[in-house]
């Protein structure tokens, strides 16, 4: 591998490996925060219908009520899975996975330097401005 103006060279094919790979983990970034947004969001609507629980009690709509409590409340959101539960599988799973994965392939191919194709781009940029 040779360097180019201080940034790591791997070559053509490399490069588009990596920047893929790095492009990969963003995206999965994006699918964790979708994940801590459904999260909340499922925990905001579960203290709803816990009040309502509460509510529909207090008008005597006893078996609506036990219904929320025995049912509904105690449920997970994906087959029996509660949200967490269902976050800190793809945490520890899938993005912790590939990003050691994307991590391993940086260090083998490119120093360890990220965003190498953006550097490139960002240093030809620049040279193109400083020669007008």
């Amino acid at each position: 591998m040779s360097r180019v103006n201080d940034i790591p060279d791997p070559g053509e094919a490399e490069r588009q490996a990596l920047h893929r790979a790095e492009l990969g983990v963003e995206w999965l970034r994006r699918a964790h925060g979708s994940l801590v947004e459904f999260h909340h969001a499922t925990g905001h609507a579960m203290d709803h219908l816990h009040e309502a629980e509460a509510t529909l009690r207090e008008c005597g709509h006893t078996d609506l009520a036990d219904e929320l409590r025995d049912e509904l409340l105690p449920s997970g959101a994906v087959e029996d899975r509660w949200t967490y539960d269902l976050l800190e599988s793809f945490e520890s799973g899938l993005l912790a996975d590939v990003t050691a994965h994307e991590r391993r392939a940086r260090e083998e191919l490119a120093d360890g330097e990220r965003h190498i194709t953006e550097r490139r781009q960002e240093r030809a940029w620049n040279d193109r401005a400083a020669d007008e």
